[in-house]
């Protein structure tokens, strides 16, 4: 039995740590991540975000439009539950115009906000608060892969609301979070 020269085992050492690193390093939750679960991930390939907001009900809602064309989008959500007691709960929803997916670039970070950002966004909360509706979203989207059936990345953003009874109160929630989204 002859043994293996020792380059040799060091380059299989060195993709052995490679693999490792990269294999985990997707996953893996940020310092200052917000401790949300992803209940919904939904990609469609001809659509666009329509934001009703229903002044009278004091609601504001985000679905995925598909009969009127369009171009890749998705809508997230995301459960809350930040303290052991009852009332505090909440969820948040992020639409995502991605425009033509196939046009973004794994690794670099695209800016999110109103029309003007390169992924425009609506985002909507639901809480036991009062009435809140949006205003805007603003921070960055990081795509980290992109299949034909599923798209991985994350979000950081902040997300500004006002309320639907006095429009001097404002609230921001933040949103630090992996997204999942599949057709």
């Amino acid at each position: 039995m002859k043994a293996a020269p020792f380059s040799r085992l060091r380059a299989t050492f060195l993709c052995n740590v490679v693999c490792v690193t990269v294999l985990f390093s997707c996953d893996v939750s940020r310092p200052g991540d917000t401790l949300g679960l992803q209940s919904l991930g939904r990609w469609e390939w001809h659509g666009r975000i329509v934001a009703d907001a229903d002044p009278q009900l004091t609601i504001a809602r985000l679905r995925i439009d598909t009969t009127h064309g369009g171009g890749d989008v998705a809508l997230v959500r995301y459960d809350f539950n930040p303290a052991v007691g009852e009332g505090d709960e909440y969820s948040i929803t992020l639409g995502l115009e991605l425009g033509r997916v196939r046009d973004l670039t794994p690794g670099t970070p695209y800016t999110l906000g109103p029309p003007p950002a390169r992924v425009p966004a609506h985002a909507t909360v639901a809480c036991l608060c009062p009435p809140l509706k949006p205003d805007s979203v603003r921070g960055t989207l990081l795509l980290a892969t992109r299949g034909l059936r599923h798209l991985a990345g994350r979000v950081d953003a902040t997300l500004y609301f006002t309320e639907w009874n006095d429009t001097s109160r404002h609230v921001t929630y933040s949103l630090h979070q992996r997204i999942d989204a599949i057709k």
